[in-house]
């Protein structure tokens, strides 16, 4: 285990689960699997809110790319290259002639410790936090208020608070209006 080295794949675009899928598969059924320690698409948490919808996705950090924690030998790398659908290979790779001196020879470069350690430690980082909160709305456009005391108001949005994950809405109580604070969850567009 201590010689595995984590190694980047490039993939079609959109095709990075398939192929982590895929590859896996073929490495179980290859009887390789001691050679490999993980094979993972690196993704972070995010709560999007669009048109009024909130919606928990997966949001990849590297599109295109899988990584892959291995020993590489000749038959892994033959899988990787030619085994599964939608990768196309490593993405660092050195040339180097062979003893001839009149072919290529192509091979892998693995990614370096501290880059795996950004990487990796970005990942738990982001499993541990709670989902961050994309919004698209916009000082001065209307919203209704879903949840809370003043549900059912509609108000107008005053101020957005990322850092926070707040918003302030201006609503009409009693034909006064007032601000309030919420947060992005309480709220949808009208």
């Amino acid at each position: 285990m201590s010689d595995m080295k984590w190694y980047v794949l490039r993939t079609a675009g959109g095709k990075e689960n398939k192929a982590m899928e895929y590859l896996k598969k073929e490495i179980e059924r290859s009887g390789i699997g001691d050679e490999v320690g993980q094979v993972l698409v690196p993704t972070k948490p995010e709560i999007v809110t669009k048109n009024g919808k909130r919606k928990a996705v997966d949001k990849l950090l590297f599109p295109g790319y899988v990584l892959i924690q291995a020993v590489l030998t000749p038959k892994l790398e033959n899988i990787i290259r030619n085994n599964v659908p939608g990768m196309s290979g490593f993405l660092s790779e050195k040339k180097a002639t062979n003893a001839t001196g009149t072919q290529f020879e192509r091979i892998p470069v693995p990614l370096r410790e501290e880059e795996v350690q950004r990487i990796l430690g970005g990942q738990d980082k982001n499993a541990d936090i709670a989902a961050e909160t994309l919004v698209n709305y916009e000082v001065g456009e209307s919203v209704k208020i879903t949840d809370g005391p003043f549900s059912g108001f509609n108000g107008t949005v005053d101020e957005i608070l990322e850092d926070r994950s707040k918003i302030k809405v201006i609503v009409v109580i009693f034909g006064r209006k007032t601000q309030l604070e919420l947060s992005f969850t309480q709220v949808t567009k009208e």
